[in-house]
């Protein structure tokens, strides 16, 4: 069985890429923990994150937004001590800062769901690229997207993160054609 070629690297590449890397998510819970994984990814390699994923979930309270909007100085430098997440002042402040931010864009929005998804009208964006190196590292939608949650108050969602969040969500499907993934996403998995 075809896979894209990232994803064998290493085992947790593996098994994400097989199960979750480009299945839509609606849930907001697992909205805001891509973009707090994905900011927290900047400059470093993805398979860093995910070995993390763990200690990310235990150290920021399951990804619930309306408990990491609150953490005070004791809380961030117990973070900051923390040898099971990345350990960046800025990126640790950042995860607070997007925190508030998700529940102001929740609170006008109804849902984060509704906010995000709006950037590819509601349906995931289906690419056909053939090679791994054809796949860009950022897109119009992810520009448009990192604009407005920068507008937002949220921090570390530049384009190229934006556009890693959105192949992460399932906003698009940039699995390359030769992977069996790559057709099970593209009938709405």
């Amino acid at each position: 069985m075809s896979k894209c070629r990232w994803a064998l690297f290493s085992k947790s590449e593996e098994k994400y890429h097989d199960e979750e890397w480009g299945v839509p998510i609606h849930d907001d819970r697992l909205l805001f923990e891509f973009l707090i994984l994905e900011g927290a990814q900047a400059g470093l390699s993805w398979s860093t994150i995910l070995n993390k994923r763990e200690g990310y979930r235990t150290a920021f309270d399951g990804f619930n937004a309306e408990i990491i909007a609150l953490y005070d100085t004791e809380k961030i430098q117990r973070l900051l001590n923390n040898p099971e997440i990345v350990r960046n002042k800025l990126k640790v402040n950042a995860a607070i800062s997007n925190a508030q931010a998700f529940l102001k864009i929740q609170q006008q929005y109804g849902r984060f769901d509704q906010y995000i998804w709006q950037f590819v009208k509601g349906k995931t964006i289906q690419n056909n690229w053939q090679q791994f190196n054809q796949i860009p590292v950022s897109s119009f939608e992810s520009e448009q997207m990192s604009q407005s949650l920068k507008q937002h108050g949220f921090k570390f969602v530049g384009a190229t993160i934006c556009y890693a969040y959105m192949q992460a969500v399932g906003m698009v499907n940039d699995h390359t054609v030769d992977c069996f993934r790559h057709q099970q996403l593209g009938n709405g998995c």
